[in-house]
């Protein structure tokens, strides 16, 4: 039994820190970009943020197997193996296109960390408990900014629905459960996300409709949880992995 539960902590460690590191690394690609500097500052604090929370989740996913450390865990996986949702690794586009991926992220990411702070494993509530101070900002910052790009003017509202008609379809896999999210819900290790949803998407719901938005009807896109991802993820890797690949073991 106690083989089987720390199974699910890898599992959910693995899914919650991919998350975290693939989009760190997506806002991460701002830096220097951003349309104005306090933006540019905004989103690398955030990326700094994701990349810390991820460091925790495959720290502790690989002192339960799955790598040497944090590092092996981040650049010495293919594509397959990663558990990240396909939000996360969707193109960062306009500025519009990544405040509303981030939004559509942080309106699960909160209420899924809260959550986990009353998980039955001490070591994933540790570290929901730091995270949530986090998300919780994240999720403040880029609702007020979909809110007022939304209902701005006619560019930004319409920038900001072209973006929500492309990312929307991928924003239900977070709370759509699969059986390991059935097994963590049962073990006590993590949220039961048929009822997360009804948090999750009545928050979405009031956002998008202060900011004078319509959310698209569409199917969910999922499979990044089971390790199939979109073509994208093939260069975000390229990208994030490559020096270690190529150098391997190299320290500085």
């Amino acid at each position: 039994m106690a083989g089987e539960a720390d199974g699910l902590v890898r599992e959910l460690a693995l899914r919650m820190g991919d998350n975290t590191l693939i989009l760190g690394q997506r806002v991460s690609a701002w830096c220097g970009h951003a349309p104005i500097l306090e933006e540019d500052i905004a989103l690398a604090n955030v990326a700094l943020d994701l990349i810390g929370q991820t460091k925790l989740w495959l720290g502790l996913a690989a002192d339960l197997g799955a790598g040497k450390n944090a590092d092996d865990v981040a650049f010495l996986r293919d594509a397959r193996a990663f558990r990240n949702c396909l939000l996360v690794e969707q193109p960062n586009g306009d500025y519009g296109q990544t405040l509303m991926r981030q939004f559509l992220f942080d309106a699960w990411h909160y209420p899924m960390l809260n959550g986990l702070k009353e998980c039955a494993d001490v070591r994933i509530a540790e570290i929901a408990e730091k995270s949530a101070k986090e998300a919780a900002y994240h999720r403040e910052r880029s609702t007020d900014l979909i809110i007022r790009l939304g209902d701005g003017s006619d560019e930004s509202h319409a920038r900001m629905q072209d973006a929500l008609d492309a990312l929307f379809p991928f924003a239900g896999e977070l709370t759509a459960p699969d059986e390991t999210d059935d097994a963590l819900a049962a073990a006590g290790l993590a949220p039961d996300l048929n009822a997360l949803r009804d948090q999750v998407d009545g928050f979405v719901a009031r956002s998008l409709s202060e900011a004078t938005l319509t959310a698209p009807e569409t199917a969910v896109r999922k499979g990044g949880k089971a390790g199939l991802h979109s073509e994208e993820m093939g260069f975000i890797l390229t990208d994030m992995q490559w020096l270690q690949l190529a150098y391997p073991g190299a320290t500085w």
